[in-house]
């Protein structure tokens, strides 16, 4: 079995004419918390909609589960249920927050649903709430409805797009714990975009800087912070504005 989950290969991606992303190499660890950081428009929610095989790359290939993933070749249906992810503002049905976390486990048909359902949002600490319509949740509680979500599906990969951003510091800590009891117990690959280089900071354990679609430098999470090798890295570390 391969030590890299995913590995990405002269991947690139256009919109109408315009080049958004480009990455020449990258690989990311089974089993390890990945961060992403960089300023908005950087190029890291593209990525992730790559990872998620949302949509094609336009040049290049992504491989995972060494799987091939490119603009002529699909991801197969049950490799892409492997990665789940969780953005930042919620979508959540008008219905209990018990539905939402058994409704992707309905559309797979699988067995044991309240079973599972329920360890999801024991997990997430709103057992409690089952019965509780999402509409009344607070953003807090809305988020981590999202996270049991996609956890309850027990995928390989959790991409996390800014999952704490503007949330009170009493549901960051909250979030970002289930994000390490996830990784350390279950062995989960996370990604997490984040403007939050103090989260990377706590969570990842390499992290990755982007600018402009391309990726700067990436290294294990002590040596990103404290010995960048890339001036611009180093500059985004000290807060410096770069762009």
């Amino acid at each position: 079995m391969s030590e890299f989950i995913y590995r990405l290969q002269n991947v690139s991606k256009t919109y109408q004419d315009r080049r958004v992303l480009t990455v020449d190499h990258l690989r990311i660890k089974r089993g390890e918390i990945f961060g992403l950081v960089g300023p908005s428009g950087a190029g890291k929610s593209t990525l992730l909609r790559l990872l998620n095989f949302l949509e094609p790359p336009t040049t290049g290939r992504i491989r995972f589960l060494d799987i091939e993933f490119s603009a002529n070749q699909q991801m197969p249906l049950r490799r892409r249920r492997r990665v789940t992810t969780v953005f930042q503002r919620p979508v959540l049905l008008n219905r209990t927050v018990q539905a939402n976390v058994s409704y992707g486990l309905k559309l797979r048909s699988e067995e044991a649903i309240g079973r599972k359902v329920e360890q999801a949002l024991d997990r997430v600490g709103l057992i409690d709430l089952a019965r509780q319509r999402a509409r009344t949740l607070s953003g807090g509680e809305a988020q981590r409805v999202a996270l049991a979500r996609a956890i309850v599906l027990r995928p390989d990969v959790l991409l996390l797009d800014e999952p704490t951003a503007n949330l009170d510091p009493y549901n960051v800590g909250l979030i970002e714990e289930i994000v390490e009891n996830l990784n350390r117990e279950q062995g989960t690959t996370l990604v997490l975009v984040t403007h939050n280089v103090f989260q990377a900071k706590r969570l990842a354990h390499r992290v990755a800087l982007m600018l402009e679609g391309n990726i700067v430098e990436v290294a294990d999470v002590e040596k990103f912070f404290e010995d960048p090798q890339d001036p611009r890295t180093a500059a985004f570390v000290r807060g410096d504005m770069v762009y």
